[in-house]
């Protein structure tokens, strides 16, 4: 830039440039390098457009890849580009699930590890799972957000632990925290959790510095009811979201839970009817949520929605069975003409997350691997 344009009005001008201009920039000039890596210019940066990130098994060459979509309604799904997946992540991180996306950062997981990653800058964070030597281990659950004031990414397991002191037996849930300005796992400040016999499913997405999850109350296994657990990502507080009776008792549907338009929406599936409503979140604490559509296809054998798209119609991988073969494609839904357009994308085992570019973890040193430092709980 011009050394006639003031410096203030320059680093405005940076504020709005991709991720891939701005890391080019950093070599130019020190005092650009110095602005771009600022604390106060990674926190305040945020990228114009949102990304589909891809992660599928090739159908030609089997090979686990990645590839990310600019989610433009000019050009999508036109941009695609390959991404590379940092290569200590690959060798850390085999057969990998994502745990879920927020503010540009992605997180994968396996028994041992988690890692937070940008695949904006391909720069990526290990974090290594803790370990508890509880009598008994249920189970656990793993959610993953950014708060919304300090952006400091955090990774929430919840242990559920057979409680030993009980008569009867009787499971709690024991949450955990993993920050990552500290690098230490602990106890959250709000640790008590709206009612003892919650049981947190897999189904879980953060919007807006609030993590979700979709849970039962666990009183029975032939009599329960869906709800939705939030936990404040910043205030590290768990509260409760009742579901209205249409979904949280209709047993013959399944739930799931998605980032819609910045808010909460709730996935319907009817197994029989191979479809899915979906339903809005409007206040953000309560049980309303209004219906906005029903994704039904004809000829079908199985859909499953995996994202929606910063337009609100959904991406969802289809199954359909021509002569001797199945024909997996990963689409996008149209509602109000009910129609899809294909991805182009030739492959199977889909996982698609969205994200908007940023410069977080930018000052994060390469390959650090974050240890197990939690002190222990009692059940």
């Amino acid at each position: 830039m011009s050394d006639h344009i003031p410096f203030e009005l320059q680093s405005e001008i940076t504020k709005r440039l991709p991720v891939k201009s701005l890391i080019q920039f950093r070599s130019v000039c020190k005092p650009w390098k110095s602005l771009i890596d600022s604390s106060d210019f990674v926190k305040h940066y945020s990228g114009q457009q949102q990304h589909l990130l891809v992660r599928y098994q090739d159908a030609v060459d089997h090979k686990e890849k990645y590839v990310s979509i600019v989610d433009d309604d000019d050009t999508f799904p036109m941009q695609k580009v390959t991404v590379t997946i940092p290569p200590f992540v690959v060798n850390m991180l085999k057969h990998s699930t994502t745990m879920g996306s927020s503010h540009g950062l992605l997180c994968l997981y396996n028994d041992d590890m988690a890692v937070i990653w940008n695949p904006s800058i391909s720069k990526a964070v290990a974090v290594v799972l803790p370990k508890r030597n509880y009598n008994e281990i249920w189970g656990t659950d793993l959610g993953f957000g950014v708060c919304r004031e300090t952006l400091d990414p955090k990774i929430v397991k919840i242990n559920y632990v057979l409680n030993p002191s009980s008569d009867i037996e009787c499971v709690v849930c024991i949450p955990e925290v993993f920050t990552l300005s500290t690098g230490a796992w602990r106890s959250p400040y709000g640790s008590f959790l709206p009612r003892k016999s919650i049981r947190f499913s897999e189904s879980r997405v953060a919007v807006d510095g609030v993590l979700y999850w979709l849970a039962d109350d666990g009183t029975s296994e032939y009599n329960y009811s869906y709800l939705i657990i939030l936990f404040d990502i910043t205030s590290e507080e768990f509260k409760e979201v009742n579901l209205p009776d249409r979904l949280a008792r209709n047993h013959a549907r399944y739930l799931s839970i998605f980032k819609l338009r910045n808010t909460l929406a709730v996935l319907q599936f009817d197994v029989r009817e191979i479809l899915y409503d979906v339903w809005m979140m409007t206040d953000g604490v309560s049980s309303s949520f209004i219906k906005l559509f029903t994704i039904c296809l004809s000829d079908v054998e199985a859909l499953f929605v995996q994202e929606f798209r910063k337009s609100g119609e959904p991406v969802i991988d289809v199954r359909r069975i021509c002569g001797q073969h199945d024909d997996l494609s990963l689409v996008v839904y149209e509602p109000n003409s009910k129609q899809i357009n294909s991805l182009g994308i030739n492959g199977y085992y889909y996982d698609v997350n969205a994200y908007m570019e940023t410069l977080l973890l930018l000052d994060q040193p390469d390959l650090i691997i974050y240890g197990n430092t939690t002190p222990a709980f009692e059940a």
